[in-house]
């Protein structure tokens, strides 16, 4: 199964996931950021950020993070979907990694409770924008994930649309016959009543 192929890149789908990518790639861009800017030292775990615990590590990796979303943002299409459903997993991993080693010396990021659920929430948003029109039990069949795991409905349906909108065939012209009431005459004929 080739992703390109399943996901026109013109598709309207497409949108969400850059849309999605570009808003959580500048959230997480702008905490690393502020980190940045308070010259937190690397492994330090008494630092603040917006109400968080923050280190430079952890700014380092929200600013990389970040930056790869909104690359992620301009590439588009599936491999967009795609990223999005990695990261909003690693942050989701994350948030449940941090629970067991809050007040313990493997917690080198820094992480506190608001930073685990920080990590939930933006996990579940970023995944949220990759599992868009993807999976769902009510996928509409205009959709095309929906079209490539139900291939020959979607190609009958596809037909019956053609069909539709083909317009109705048009008499040839110039045979010389008119109808009249539904009834055909041919030129010079009277109409019977």
């Amino acid at each position: 199964m080739k992703l390109q192929d399943e996901l026109p890149l013109d598709h309207h789908l497409a949108a969400v996931y850059r849309w999605g990518a570009a808003f959580c790639g500048v959230v997480l861009l702008v905490f690393g950021s502020l980190g940045f800017a308070d010259e937190l030292s690397p492994f330090d775990t008494n630092g603040s950020v917006a109400g968080m615990s923050s280190n430079g590590a952890l700014s380092l990796v929200s600013v990389t993070v970040g930056l790869v979303l909104i690359a992620g943002a301009f590439i588009g299409g599936n491999i967009t979907s795609m990223l999005n459903m990695a990261v909003g997993t690693l942050f989701l991993l994350s948030g449940f990694v941090h629970i067991f080693i809050l007040d313990r010396p493997a917690n080198i990021l820094g992480f506190g409770m608001t930073n685990v659920i920080f990590s939930f929430v933006m996990g579940l948003v970023i995944l949220t924008f990759g599992m868009y029109g993807r999976v769902s039990s009510k996928l509409s069949h205009d959709n095309p994930y929906w079209q490539h795991r139900h291939p020959r409905q979607a190609a009958r349906e596809s037909l019956a649309r053609r069909r539709q909108s083909a317009p109705a065939a048009a008499l040839p012209t110039g045979t010389g016959r008119t109808t009249l009431g539904g009834a055909t005459r041919s030129p010079g004929s009277r109409p019977s009543h």
